[in-house]
Order: structure tokens, then sequence, then C-alpha cells
């Protein structure tokens, strides 16, 4: 037996010693091949069908068959089998494996009635119809993006960085757009729109009409858009990686939004802002086929809702604040030609109805809570159904409420986390629901809430057989009175009596909250420590909580200051407590977590070690768009740009700290990590640092998260 295989035995031998005894192994959290599924299986993959029907995805091995469910029944009927379509796809030249690995990733583009989807194999794309089990090659080459039209008699997608569209039935491809080049997208986002306007994980910027006849896109131009390069070092030679990444003042992709026709014909919008830098944030059509956008000024301290006639267009409505204005949804529109609107101009975001032309016609939510994600408007019963923060801020429920703001309903009854997905008619919805206690399970229901079907019921036996620490929920005062939401997860056999070290995890980032009364995929993390005695501690500052934009506002131009001092108000409720040893506190987090960890050594005394993961050492080493929301310009604030700065403050590090950074990070690049241990050498501070070859800005790889794990948990054995 080689000495590896016998480590792995050895390993596998603790870890299922420890399961049986309830106690937690690292391996068991993180490890590549040991970790344990706490969460449970995974859910059963159901979608809604556009005739009220469910399409189930069933996954066995690398097999993938689909099948139609009745709702009423819960008997389901075959749809497609993976069988035929592999030998289809032989038949047309795709080797066995390629079609295999095609059909096993299971990303499938339907057109809008669901009857075929578009399938990925090889470098290919194929149409694959489910009457018949019919495959036939769609796409020659490489399509990025491809997007039924509504009609589902056609295919755009991005080709390099143009435009082009395939007729389905004959297969006829179409240039729409030209000039397309390494700095010039027609239609195709680059990474500082995808990363901080139009949403993480697709790279498509073009919108089919109502109609099917025409294609709004946007064309963005990063000529003057400085690059960064960053090297793969993994092997001989060295890799260079290199794209275009403005960071906060340098000049942003020059965006123009145009119009072509399906024979490539192209219509270019007017400039509602000559002279001015804008952002285009949001690009869509209204029922009538008339071209909606929004756009925002470069810091993006104002939004204004336009509707395109011809070349020329009107704003329909602004929105404004006195720090920033966040990017905010398409309306919904109504039969009547209104619509209902999202706006955060009270401070919390809630529905508004407006007429036709613009002008209010009245709230339809209000109160001390967020309106989060709309899911529709039922026309006939004149309802809109929502998810919301109005039972709790930590909690998340599907409601609905009346166009005239009357009868509000909250349709899930469980306290705890609710992601519905309601069918098109709104009576019934998907409901997965978990809580702190429960990972995540699945249900049925009526459109009225009512229970129709326990589909997941997930009851996570092996989590409940673990010896845990108690978990609670608190609401903390800062020193002028806000109420921050809090999580406590105590040690294992806690006695109030006995001192305990904490360790305390963060983000702290601008309206993006931690603390949930949800599964939190880090649970088994927090209760491995509970069981060697540590407490973990999360803290939403004010500006982080979500409780509306302008309980963030307090940070505009000065990012730290006011997150530290909630943190340290936190502290002293800790204190207050009597079991907390606060000369024993650990700070943790990444990315924008890994900033405040870097920047609370930096600016106080009140943590004995800080772990910070892909950190942000100064405003001006990070993107524009995120960066100027909050910060403005780094020519028209310097103050706030060197005050927080933590490579600034690098002479004052209280603390161990542990660095960790992937080396390909394309978000918060390694040169901040580099420059932060340049400027700590330099004052003669001692750092740690760990490197995750090849990760970008999340580490995904087994063996990254595994490495992240060994590292945070021998430093906290060593120090803590």
């Amino acid at each position: 037996m080689s000495l590896r295989t016998a480590l792995a035995c050895l390993l596998l031998a603790s870890s299922l010693l420890a399961q049986s005894t309830g106690a937690l192994t690292l391996e068991a959290v993180g490890h590549p091949t040991l970790r344990k599924a706490y969460e449970g299986p995974a859910a059963t993959r159901l979608d809604w069908l556009p005739d009220g029907g469910l399409l189930r995805t069933n996954r066995d091995g690398n097999r993938v068959a689909l099948l139609r469910v009745d709702p009423a029944t819960w008997e389901a009927k075959p749809l497609l089998d993976a069988s035929p379509i592999e030998k289809a796809l032989a038949g047309a030249g795709v080797a066995e494996a390629a079609a295999k690995a095609a059909l096993d990733r299971g990303t499938l583009i339907w057109n809008p009635d669901r009857s075929a989807f578009l399938l990925a194999v090889a470098g290919e794309t194929f149409l694959v119809e489910l009457k018949g089990a019919s495959v036939r090659r769609l796409i020659g080459g490489k399509a990025d993006e491809p997007t039924f039209s509504p009609d589902g008699l056609q295919v755009a997608y991005l080709r390099g960085n143009d435009l082009y569209r395939t007729e389905v039935a004959s297969g006829q491809e179409t240039r729409l757009t030209t000039g397309g080049s390494a700095t010039v997208f027609n239609g195709r986002l680059d990474w500082v729109y995808q990363e901080e306007l139009y949403g993480r994980g697709g790279f498509g910027a073009f919108w089919w009409s109502p109609d099917s006849r025409r294609v709004a896109y946007l064309s963005l131009d990063e000529t003057k858009v400085p690059a960064f390069t960053l090297l793969d070092d993994r092997t001989q030679p060295q890799k260079p990686l290199t794209a275009r990444y403005p960071k906060a003042g340098d000049p942003n992709p020059v965006a123009r939004l145009g119009i072509v026709d399906l024979q490539g014909q192209i219509t270019w919008m007017e400039n509602p802002y000559p002279g001015q830098e804008t952002l285009i944030v949001q690009v869509g059509w209204d029922p009538e086929g008339r071209l909606l956008a929004a756009y925002q000024d470069r810091i993006q301290s104002w939004l204004d809702l336009r509707r395109h006639q011809g070349t020329a267009s009107r704003a329909l409505l602004r929105e404004s604040s006195k720090a920033w204005q966040e990017r905010l949804p398409l309306p919904w529109f109504l039969p009547d030609g209104g619509f209902l609107w999202e706006s955060s101009r009270t401070g919390r975001q809630h529905l508004y109805r407006y007429d036709k032309e613009g002008s209010l016609v009245g709230a339809v939510t209000t109160g001390a809570w967020d309106v989060r994600k709309v899911h529709g408007v039922d026309a006939e019963a004149r309802q809109v159904y929502f998810d919301a923060t109005e039972r709790s801020p930590i909690t998340l429920d599907a409601c609905r409420i009346g166009l005239d703001g009357k009868g509000f309903t909250r349709l899930t009854e469980r306290p705890g986390t609710h992601r519905v997905k309601f069918n098109a008619t709104f009576t019934a919805f998907l409901d997965t629901w978990s809580d702190v206690h429960t990972p995540p399970q699945q249900a049925l229901h009526e459109g009225s809430g009512k229970l129709r079907r326990l589909i997941d019921a997930n009851p996570g036996a092996d989590w409940k057989a673990l010896k845990l620490g108690q978990v609670s929920f608190q609401q903390v005062k800062t020193r002028d009175g806000f109420l921050m939401e809090t999580m406590l997860v105590r040690p294992v056999d806690f006695d109030p009596a006995k001192k305990y070290p904490v360790y305390q995890y963060i983000y702290g980032g601008p309206a993006a909250p931690t603390v949930g009364n949800t599964w939190n995929r880090s649970m088994s993390w927090f209760q491995f420590l509970a069981q060697h005695g540590i407490a973990t501690w999360i803290c939403d500052n004010r500006s982080a909580s979500g409780k509306g934009l302008a309980s963030a506002h307090g940070i505009h131009r000065d990012l730290g200051a006011q997150e530290l001092q909630d943190q340290l108000d936190g502290h002293a409720w800790l204190k207050a407590q009597g079991w907390a040893d606060l000369d024993r506190l650990c700070l943790d987090g990444w990315s924008y977590g890994g900033f405040m960890v870097t920047f609370a050594l930096t600016h106080s005394k009140a943590w004995k070690l800080g772990i910070a993961g892909a950190p942000v050492v100064d405003w001006k080493l990070y993107d524009s768009i995120y960066t100027e929301r909050y910060m403005g310009l780094p020519a028209d604030n310097k103050a706030g740009y060197e005050s927080s700065s933590v490579l600034k403050a690098a002479a004052n590090l209280s603390g161990k700290l542990l660095l960790l950074h992937g080396t390909l990070d394309d978000n918060v690049h390694p040169q901040n990590s580099v420059m932060l241990i340049d400027a700590l050498q330099k004052a003669g501070h001692s750092v740690q640092l760990v490197l995750l070859p090849g990760s970008d800005h999340s580490p995904r790889a087994p063996q990254h998260r595994w490495a992240r794990y060994q590292a945070m948990w021998e430093f906290l054995s060593r120090y803590l």
C-alpha cells in the first residue's frame, strides 16, 4: 500500500469515526473527496411549462431524461430520453464522448413553447425537437449566448464580437452587425458592464423585439479602457491573460444603443445626453414594441427611464438620491398601457403605479420593509406577486397585493427563506424553503399558498445527528440606535461562566446582508468551530443590512469608517454577555469582506487575528462602475480615497494577518495583495500568504476550497 493510499484510508476512517460520535471533522467540512453533503440531495429539478404542466429533469449518473409531470396527479410521462439524442448526434458525426458530455451539462436553451431546445456540442449548436426526438445541426461553428425569438422562428447569437441570426426552419444564417473587434463589442457585454450592471454569468447584450422582427443591442467601444494582464504561472511558458478593466477614474467603455432588423439594417438611437459620460444600465421593449432604456450618469447619482420613438426618446421618469442611485429593473406593464415601477425613493424598495404617459398614480406597497423581486402581474385579478421582507428583515416571503394597494397577502407560511416559481396563471407555485436549522425543502403550493404536495422532504438526518452549537439571531443597537441584525453560533456544551474565543465572519458591502434565516452553506464550518470551543459571530453593519437604500447612505464617499464603527458597536454587545473573550477575536472576510478585515486591522486594535481573502486594499485599484457609485471620482474625492485606503494605513497593522488570493482573480486583482504585502513589509510587519493557483475571484475548485479551510484552521489553531 502506498503512503498516499494509507493516508487516504486514515482520513476516511477518522471521518467515519467522527460521524458516528456526532463530531465534525475538517475533512467533512471541505475535503475534495471526503466532504459530507449535509445539505442533503439535490432538489428535484422542476420548471413550469407554458400549459401549466411541470418539466422534470432526471439525472442518473451521466444519463438525462425529461418528463412531463401533471401537478394535480403527479403522474409523470416521458418527454425525452438521452439515448435517442446521442444516437442522432452520432449520426450527425458527433463523437459519443462529446454528446454525452453536452447532455450531462444539461444546459438546454428552450424555445418559447418548450417544444424544442438548443444544445451546444463540440463547438456547434444542434436543435433538438421533443416530437420524435429529432436532432439537426442548426448553427455551425461557435455560437455564444444563443437566444430564440419570441415566436420561436429565429435564433440570435454572437460569433466573436458581432451579432448573427439563424432561421430555425431553413438553417439560413445572416450576419447582423459588422465591425466587432478586440475593442468593439456588438451585442456582447464587456467585463465591467457584465460584472457591475447586467449580472454575472451571461455576456449577451441584445434583446429581441416582441414581434421578433428586430433586435436591440449595445455596442461597447473599449478602445480607451486600460488593459490589465494576469499571468498564469502554472505552465511554462507563462500564459498572459489580458482584459480591458477600467479602474476608478479610468475611461469607461463608450456605449451606443442600436436596433438591427433581420436583414442587418442598423438604426442608431440618438444620444440623449451629448457631452456627458453616461451608462446604459437597462434595455428592453414595451408590449407595443417601443424600445426602452435606462441611463445613469457616470457616478450613478440619477437614473432616467426613457422610451424611444424612432431614434429619439423621452424620459418617462427620473430617480435620484442624496448619495447614489441603484440600477432598477425595467417596469412591469399593465393592460391599460400603464406600468409598475420599483423605487427606493422613500429609503425602502417599493412598488409604484404609473399611467401610460409616465405620471404617478400612487404607491402599491408601503412599509418598513423591502420588495426584493417582482414575479409578475395577474392582469385579470389585478394583483401583483412579489418577494418581500415584510415578515422580518432576515426572512423572505412570497406575497401578493392588489394594484390599488389593497389586500396584501403573505402566501408563504413558515418563517425562513422561500424561493418560489409561479406558473403562468399564478394558480400554483413551487417553493424551495429553508431556515438556519433546516436544509432546503421543495413543495408545490396552490396560488393561495395552500400546500398541495411536499416534493423534497430533505429531513437533514445526518445534520441533526451531529453535536451542534445553539444558533440564535438578535438585534443589536448601534451607538445611534440603528438595529443591526446578528447571528451567533455558541460553542457546543456552552457554559456562560466560561470565556470563549470568537470567530467573526463579515462581508459588509453595501446592501449585501449576510445574516439570514436560511440554510447557510458555511454552517458546517461554523459548527466545526463550535465543537472546538469557538463561537461564531456575524453582524451586518447598517450599510450591509439591506434595510432599504437609505440605510447604506452613511458610507457615501468614505468606505470603511462607518462600517468599522458599527462592528465595534457589535463588540460592545458581545462584551456585555460576559462570556466572549474580546482578546481572542478573529475577523474573516472575502472580497469586500477582505477589505473590511484589512481596514479593521489597520484602523483599530479590536481583533487579534484577521483572515482576508481577495481584499480591495485601495479603492483606486477596483473597477470604475462599482467604486464610483459609492466613492465618486478619485479626482473629486481625494480625501475619501485617502481615508479608505488600507495601503496608506499599513504601518498601523494590529494583530496577525492571513491573506488568501487566487492567482487569476480578474475581479479583485492579485495586485491588491502584492501591494499590501509590500507596504506591510516596508513597515516591518509580517504577513502569511496562501495563493490559490489558477483560481478566479470565487474559489470553487475542490483543491482551492480545501486549501482555504486548511489554512484558516491552522491559523486559528495556532494563534486564537
